[in-house]
């Protein structure tokens, strides 16, 4: 009997919101967007953490990063960190001398950005030529695909020897191979002698539209032996000694760059575990952020819910005196009112889940990387619709239950 009672008042709940499309449909509307707000915030970030957990992978757990300022700052950075002075080539070779526990330590630096061309084929004018030494492949995770990388000696003696990135090598070289080929780097002549694997992008830049020479060339080439290296990279050959290499490379870092005793570093040491935490603390703050959107959309559509229901129950008042009068209980007309409710915000919830996920995961579709589906948000928003359903469709079917049958059968 009570299972009976259970399948009548789906019934009749069904049959209520069909006989009302429009009314219905605007009701789902409002929870659709709600759910929609939230889900598609959280998955957008929840595809960006991914994204860059997995583009960090190439800093291995024995691998840190030596820079100036913060390599991630989110605000800009303070005054401090923009007045440190530079890392220079000459303390990267110091330290590098210095180190007493096995390290491999490789810089790279940005030099210019210009066309590559070779006979009469050219690059757009968008190409880094950057300067490393023999140590970058096993430092920064390339590989090379043809040809060889640079030797020590090439360094040592500034040789004016490129590796080209595969974007490079088939804009200039589609046909032939480029090994051995003089091309001119942003106008300069340069001899080819590999070409790196394909490494993909990053935050939508090509990591394959470069050209590496080796830095001594780039100093040789554009001056500024004193400039600043844009990244340091220091492998420890032991990933159990990671933390102690990390105390003398900061120790020797401060005698090197003159920091006397008490004052903060001039330098950042960064590990992948640190950069992570970065990345996640900003993308917790949008999660936090959408959501927070997202439930003030949802309270709206609660709102919207309760003022459609309490329209219901004053025009559904003759209905509901006859209900009444042919035995219907007040628990019979107040669950049949809750579950109009509690099938609107399913439906709104479960299509608003849906939209919010295909929609985040264009970001995914956007950068070609992995998607992503939010579970524990989605949960989250099957409860929050179910809460708002019981809630702001609780006091329109406690009304309609308490109508009294007499007074509802006079009603016009």
């Amino acid at each position: 009997m009570n299972n009976m009672g259970l399948l009548e008042a789906f019934r009749m709940a069904f049959g209520a919101l069909h006989g009302h499309k429009t009314r219905s449909a605007l009701t789902l509307l409002g929870m659709v967007i709600g759910v929609f707000a939230i889900i598609v915030s959280v998955t957008a970030v929840e595809v960006i953490d991914v994204y860059f957990k997995e583009k960090l992978q190439f800093l291995g757990s024995s691998t840190v990063s030596i820079t100036r300022t913060q390599p991630i700052q989110i605000g800009g950075g303070s005054r401090t960190g923009r007045n440190r002075p530079n890392i220079t080539f000459d303390q990267v070779e110091r330290l590098e001398n210095a180190m007493q526990l096995p390290v491999t330590i490789s810089p790279m630096e940005d030099f210019v950005m210009g066309k590559m061309a070779y006979q009469d084929r050219e690059t757009e004018p968008n190409v880094f030529v950057m300067g490393t030494d023999e140590d970058m492949l096993g430092n920064f995770s390339y590989e090379i695909d043809s040809g060889r990388f640079f030797t020590r000696d090439d360094v040592q003696y500034a040789r004016q020897v490129c590796v080209l990135g595969s974007d490079i090598s088939k804009v200039l070289f589609p046909n032939e191979n480029p090994i051995r080929k003089i091309f001119k780097a942003a106008g300069k002549r340069c001899e080819v002698i590999g070409i790196l694997k394909e490494k993909g992008s990053f935050l939508g830049f090509s990591q394959d539209n470069r050209v590496y020479t080796p830095i001594t060339t780039g100093f040789v080439w554009y001056g500024g032996a004193n400039r600043n290296i844009a990244s340091v990279s220091v492998r420890v050959h032991n990933a159990v000694m990671i933390n102690a290499a990390i105390d003398e490379m900061t120790g020797r870092l401060r005698v090197i760059r003159g920091v006397d005793p008490g004052e903060e570093n001039n330098f950042e040491i960064t590990t992948n575990d640190s950069m992570k935490a970065i990345f996640e603390a900003f993308t917790g703050t949008l999660t936090a952020g959408g959501a927070g959107i997202g439930l003030i959309s949802l309270l709206a559509a609660g709102i919207g819910i309760m003022n459609i229901m309490l329209v219901s129950v004053t025009e559904r008042t003759r209905e509901i005196g006859i209900r009444k009068s042919v035995g219907a209980r007040r628990k019979d007309i107040m669950r049949q009112f809750l579950f109009e409710a509690f099938f609107l915000c399913q439906i709104g919830g479960f299509i608003g889940i849906l939209l919010g996920a295909a929609v985040g995961n264009g970001v995914a579709y956007y950068f070609e990387i992995s998607a992503a589906f939010p579970t524990g948000w989605a949960i989250t928003a099957v409860i929050l619709v179910t809460f708002i359903a019981l809630v702001f469709g609780g006091y329109p079917a406690f009304k309609a239950a308490r109508l009294n049958p007499i007074d509802s059968l006079r009603f016009e």
